[in-house]
């Protein structure tokens, strides 16, 4: 990205110093863009203000060749929501969905092509509505993600980020909340990018209910002294916060109907949430936080669905929270808690191997140090004997025995005092 495309970004965008980088690496087989920071090459996190810099700090690594681009990070502090439009352009003959192109047009604000040259990534100023917000190729989200951002901006689009509030809620309700057009889950989880969507163990049930009211039935259900106690931040009865962490997410995900993004955020707003949640503690990028909802969703084999009588939703919910939790009193012992717990063990006896090898080689050090010095004391005795021999070759054999010992020796040097 040039300069001169650089001045084509929104006043809004340049100001802000919450930019990162991006490499395209590999994920689970697929092409995906991970966060990096500029200069350091570390990972970027989308909610560690200490990984991003200003949009010069950005480009200038970005043009050494060391990462593939720029993205913006959207944070509550900003009034930013980016829209994100998949699989809608045709890169070769330029056509764009009609979808697409309703969509750009209501929004009617900065809109540029997406990196694959095969969507589009728009940027308006307002507040996202409660709810789902991805269904199909269409994502929405304002914070805690980031945007690639390539300067090839939509002719005739805006050049400023416009408050579009009105037409947000209205594509929202549309496209997002009420379309029943697409029956399989399409939940999408982006983690740190903006790139990759994960709906393969997702539930087939849209959980259509604000957050208070989901999270009321999962208070006053048959398990919802558990679910209490663990959205509370306690950890009892739990070998770790880890094992706890599994232990929430397992419920949120049958809550949830498997979405990933929900169950994010409300496990944001748990007591159990730490910073740990967003560290990232894998090869591929991925953070903590991602691997634990990922895994609560794949064992997670019921779903609660909201047409369902109410006996049936507490019947799936007792059998979930007997896969998911075991009895009232006892820890998870599902299979995503065996596989958690059996990893976390692992760590430990590494660790601990780890431990006995180095000491072990500190008792390997000292014990060659301690033979070397019984040899440094070997030789001063055979030189104390040779100078006592020389020095008295007729002495007596008392006073030759008594020259074995260190203080004999001591007493022939002094003298007797005598």
């Amino acid at each position: 990205m040039s300069e001169q495309t650089v001045s084509v970004l929104p006043k809004q965008l340049r100001e802000r110093d919450q930019w990162v980088c991006w490499r395209e690496e590999p994920r689970d087989g697929k092409p995906t863009k991970i966060p990096v920071t500029p200069g350091s090459g570390e990972f970027a996190s989308s909610t560690d203000p200490e990984t991003w810099v200003s949009i010069e700090t950005a480009l200038e690594y970005a043009d050494s060749g060391d990462a593939d681009g720029v993205g913006f990070v959207f944070t509550d502090d900003d009034p930013i929501v980016g829209v994100d439009l998949d699989d809608c352009r045709n890169p070769e003959t330029r056509d764009i969905d009609d979808l697409a192109v309703d969509i750009i047009e209501r929004l009617d604000s900065y809109t540029e092509i997406s990196p694959s040259g095969t969507g589009f990534h728009v940027l308006i100023e307002g507040e996202l509505p409660d709810g789902r917000n991805r269904r199909g190729s269409i994502e929405l989200y304002d914070t805690a993600r980031f945007f690639t951002v390539t300067g090839d901006t939509l002719e005739e689009s805006p050049s400023r980020v416009a408050r579009r509030q009105d037409a947000l809620e209205a594509i929202h309700r549309e496209y997002v909340k009420d379309s029943e057009s697409d029956g399989a889950s399409e939940s999408g989880y982006r983690g740190v990018t903006d790139e990759q969507a994960s709906t393969d163990t997702a539930g087939d049930v849209d959980v259509d209910l604000e957050d208070e009211e989901l999270l009321e039935k999962a208070r006053n259900a048959s398990n919802g002294e558990k679910f209490e106690r663990l959205w509370r931040g306690s950890t009892a009865g739990y070998e770790s916060q880890s094992e706890a962490d599994m232990a929430l997410c397992c419920l949120l995900a049958f809550w949830t109907g498997g979405d990933h993004t929900r169950m994010d955020r409300l496990f944001r707003q748990s007591g159990l949430l730490r910073e740990k949640w967003d560290d990232v503690h894998y090869a591929d990028g991925s953070t903590y936080g991602e691997k634990t909802i990922e895994r609560a969703i794949t064992s997670t084999s019921e779903f609660y669905d909201p047409d369902a009588r109410d006996d049936s939703s507490e019947a799936s919910s007792r059998q979930n929270e007997s896969a998911i939790t075991g009895s009232r009193d006892e820890p998870a012992e599902n299979h995503a808690y065996l596989v958690e717990k059996n990893r976390l063990l692992t760590d430990r006896v590494d660790d601990l191997e780890t431990t006995l090898e180095e000491k072990n080689e500190r008792i390997d050090a000292l014990e060659a140090t301690n033979e070397a010095l019984r040899e440094q004391l070997r030789d001063c005795q055979e030189t104390l004997e040779r100078r006592d021999q020389a020095s008295n070759p007729e002495m007596d054999e008392a006073s030759a025995n008594e020259g074995d010992s260190i203080w004999g020796r001591a007493k022939q040097f002094v003298g007797d005092g005598d």
